[in-house]
């Protein structure tokens, strides 16, 4: 197996497709600081509970919630709708249900992409098993034209093409999450 640098590369090859630098690190920390004094700045004397949405939001959240200075507390969901394919199954499956307690408390989920909607979707309706006070969606990355579910995202780090990206937490087949920038397949 071949080693994998995590810093900024010219290109990565998956197979013989090529992946070219979209958003650099620089970039990605410079938004996620943005997004995480606007949610401060929103919640002020709030204990907001985050939820993120594994595996691919764990890296985002771990950035963003260095950059909230509230009392917070952390969750995590764990869905499943890929698999190991670039496109989602269609179907979502709860594999980690919350251990926190969120009735009457102001929840943000936190995803690390939203293309089709689908997963929001599905959480939207999760939600309805409690009564939080609020729900709020940040994701780091958003594929308008992809979108056939009508959700709203509330914080939105980049508004990207609908291209398969990788890196970030972004997988393809469960690798590449640990790339610090974020690539996109090269088309062509």
């Amino acid at each position: 197996m071949s080693e994998l640098k995590t810093t900024d590369q010219e290109f990565i090859l998956v197979g013989n497709e090529k992946f070219v630098p979209y958003l650099n690190e620089e970039k990605i920390q410079k938004r996620v600081a943005e997004l995480g004094k606007e949610i401060t700045d929103e919640y002020k004397g709030k204990f907001p509970v985050f939820i993120g949405i594994l595996n691919g939001a764990f890296l985002f959240l771990s950035d963003l919630i260095r950059n909230i200075h509230l009392n917070c507390e952390i969750d995590f969901f764990k869905l499943s709708s890929y698999g190991d394919e670039k496109i989602s199954s269609g179907k979502v499956k709860l594999l980690k249900e919350l251990n926190a307690d969120i009735n009457d408390r102001h929840v943000i989920i936190v995803e690390d992409i939203v293309d089709s909607g689908l997963s929001i979707k599905y959480i939207e309706e999760l939600m309805s098993r409690y009564k939080p006070a609020s729900v709020k969606v940040a994701a780091l990355l958003y594929k308008k034209d992809a979108v056939k579910y009508d959700v709203k995202i509330d914080y939105i780090g980049f508004k990207i093409p609908n291209k398969f990206v990788i890196g970030y937490g972004l997988d393809y087949a469960q690798k590449y999450r640990n790339l610090r920038s974020i690539y996109v397949l090269e088309e062509g």
